[in-house]
């Protein structure tokens, strides 16, 4: 499943994986600069202690310097191999000034001679060029024979290649980044899985509460961790308490039922048989409080169905029923219903509260139709949510149609726009009342053959 922007484990990745992205460059900088100033220190110490014992050997003795016995680098002896040591006199010109073998015919410049300052143990370092413009490390030790300061002084310089220790540098620098980069990839894979791991029980949670709404199960089953066994305790009661508060409104509506029909019974009975303009004015009056009575306690029965967790209806075996009783009552049209229903269309309520839904608005299709009666059902989700399903169900006819201000007429409550058809002018309003708590809704216009076509949208499961 893909991990959206907005979810949890997203941000719990992304600030696990930037916090990765973060520190190992810069631990990667860190080490890197740690091992290219060792191997510095340990390059000049080789060029430090090779100057030293050059001067211990080329001034102790003799009234000239002397070359020194090319016993402490080999490479000395090799022309132009990067390797160079060189004794300048400073106070005689005119003296003789020794090289190595692998100088040439070349000279190394002197840092004291650029102002170089000497490091506390009297030593100049400068990176120069070398004969073949090689980069050099090149350390100056200034010194006289035998060590007198009386006598004359002789610079003593000794060059190292740079790009040997610029080899070792990249080296490690390339196996440090293939190291870490490697690292980085298993840490962020890791992350991965430990995000999908841990968030794991709320998939199980997702899958519970849809099992839940579905009407597959009544509680959120299974065993899960202690932070959120919590959670689950109190959702289990939560479902509880909300469904014995629709049993008690459930019987509290049946007792207020029970306790109105008989008296309004006796009282049109009684009134029924009184003769005359007052008996037929009660009886009427009557009638109407039974009838705002029926409807008033089916909208408390539709408030207190509605919101119940966890039923669902399927659409199409409703419909059947329907489809093949209508006809037969209204045989003397010769009404013929064609219906279109996919078999995953599930509404997300009561049964019955869909079959009153479907049967007013099919019946007063019939009522009008001249012979056609098409009724069509779509399941689609919210463009909000896609985890929000609607069910578009649309019942249109063939009759006269009506215009847009009978539309809005004929949705009130008991208003009919023929007497002479038969009913009492609540079904619309009994279809747009369910409808709208259900969070859904109840449109009326033109259907494609010129009749009346309700739109009516509820939620789906």
């Amino acid at each position: 499943m893909p991990m959206r922007f907005n979810s949890l484990a997203f941000r719990l990745f992304a600030t696990a994986a930037a916090w990765t992205l973060v520190v190992l460059p810069l631990a990667g900088l860190i080490i890197y600069g740690l091992y290219r100033d060792d191997v510095q220190a340990s390059f000049d110490g080789q060029l430090r202690k090779l100057v030293n014992a050059i001067t211990v050997d080329s001034m102790s003795l003799g009234s000239v310097p002397e070359a020194p016995a090319n016993l402490y680098e080999p490479l000395f002896e090799v022309t132009h191999s990067g390797w160079y040591w060189q004794i300048t006199p400073l106070d005689e010109p005119e003296a003789h000034k020794l090289v190595s073998p692998s100088l040439a015919t070349a000279s190394l410049p002197s840092p004291a001679a650029k102002n170089v300052a000497p490091d506390p143990s009297g030593a100049r370092w400068m990176d120069v060029m070398g004969p073949k413009g090689e980069p050099l490390r090149v350390v100056e030790v200034i010194d006289t024979l035998g060590h007198d300061p009386d006598k004359p002084r002789y610079s003593i310089v000794v060059a190292g290649p740079l790009d040997w220790l610029e080899y070792l540098v990249s080296n490690f620098r390339n196996r440090l980044t293939t190291a870490l980069a490697l690292a980085g990839i298993g840490l962020v894979a890791v992350t991965l899985f430990q995000v999908r791991f841990g968030l794991l029980p709320l998939r199980r949670i997702e899958r519970g509460l849809a099992n839940i709404r579905s009407g597959e199960a009544d509680t959120l089953q299974g065993e899960l961790p202690a932070e959120i066994e919590p959670l689950q305790f109190e959702l289990n009661e939560l479902i509880r308490s909300n469904q014995e508060i629709v049993d008690r409104a459930r019987r509290h509506v049946g007792n207020l039922a029970h306790a109105l029909k008989t008296p309004l019974a006796v009282i049109t009975n009684e009134a029924r048989e009184e003769k005359g303009g007052f008996g037929a004015k009660v009886a009427k009056q009557a009638q109407i409080m039974s009838d705002n009575v029926s409807h008033y306690l089916d909208r408390a029965r539709m408030a207190a169905r509605v919101n119940v967790i966890g039923r669902v209806t399927p659409v199409a075996p409703v419909i059947g029923p329907l489809v093949r009783t209508l006809p037969r009552i209204h045989h003397e049209k010769n009404v013929e219903i064609s219906s279109e229903c996919p078999p995953d269309a599930y509404f997300r309520g009561e049964r019955q509260d869909l079959e009153e839904m479907l049967g007013n608005l099919l019946d007063n299709a019939c009522k009008w139709a001249r012979r056609n009666v098409d009724l069509s059902v779509e399941v689609s989700s919210d463009s909000g949510s896609a985890h929000r399903r609607r069910l578009t169900i649309r019942v249109s006819d063939d009759g006269p149609g009506v215009s847009e201000e009978q539309r809005a007429t004929i949705a009130k409550r008991g208003m009919r726009l023929d007497e002479t058809k038969a009913g009492s002018g609540l079904g619309l309003s009994i279809v747009t009342d369910l409808a709208q708590s259900y969070g859904g809704t109840c449109e009326l216009g033109r259907g494609p053959k010129g009749g009346l076509s309700v739109c009516l949208q509820l939620p789906a499961a």
